[in-house]
């Protein structure tokens, strides 16, 4: 056989190459797979909604019943059961953790009213278009005078994200 006829002949070019196509799709298909199957999860998110303090109630009697209107204005509906809400004012903080002890949405529209006392008692609580929630731990406090800025916050438990920032001068 001359040396120019070897350059010609590729009869066992095309199986080889072939087979190495075969096993590089084989391998990348079962990657591809592997990943989907074992942890591609999509991470949870939180809801992305409009809150807004319509207006904060003092009464300065006896009860130390003070009260926080929240409005959703609009964005995804909140499961008030996966919602924290946190009422600060200077050092003094109460949570309401979580919201609701069962599956109930606050929508677009809704009225969310916070009542908050100095003692956590039974007065503490939210009330979702006028329907009272059984919230789980509540910590009270009093908002003790006019003039001082409340912040109200509301944070989706399940990822820890902040759904809403409120500021309300009282």
């Amino acid at each position: 056989m001359q040396i120019p006829e070897m350059f010609k002949k590729d009869d066992a070019v095309s199986p080889v190459i072939g087979v190495i196509l075969m096993v590089a799709i084989t391998v990348i298909l079962a990657a591809v797979i592997a990943a989907f199957v074992f942890g591609m999860d999509t991470p949870e998110v939180s809801p992305q909604a409009s809150l807004k303090v319509d207006d904060i109630k003092l009464d300065v009697g006896d009860n130390n019943n003070n009260s926080i209107y929240i409005d959703h204005q609009g964005g995804d509906k909140i499961d008030l059961s996966e919602a924290t809400l946190t009422v600060t004012q200077g050092n003094n903080i109460t949570k309401f953790s979580p919201m609701n002890n069962s599956e109930v949405f606050f929508e677009a529209g809704d009225l969310l009213i916070v009542n908050v006392t100095d003692s956590g008692s039974v007065d503490s609580g939210i009330n979702l278009n006028g329907d009272h929630q059984s919230v789980g731990t509540v910590t009270g406090f009093n908002i003790t005078s006019s003039g001082d800025d409340v912040k109200i916050s509301v944070s989706h438990i399940p990822t820890g994200q902040i759904i809403a920032d409120m500021k309300y001068d009282v």
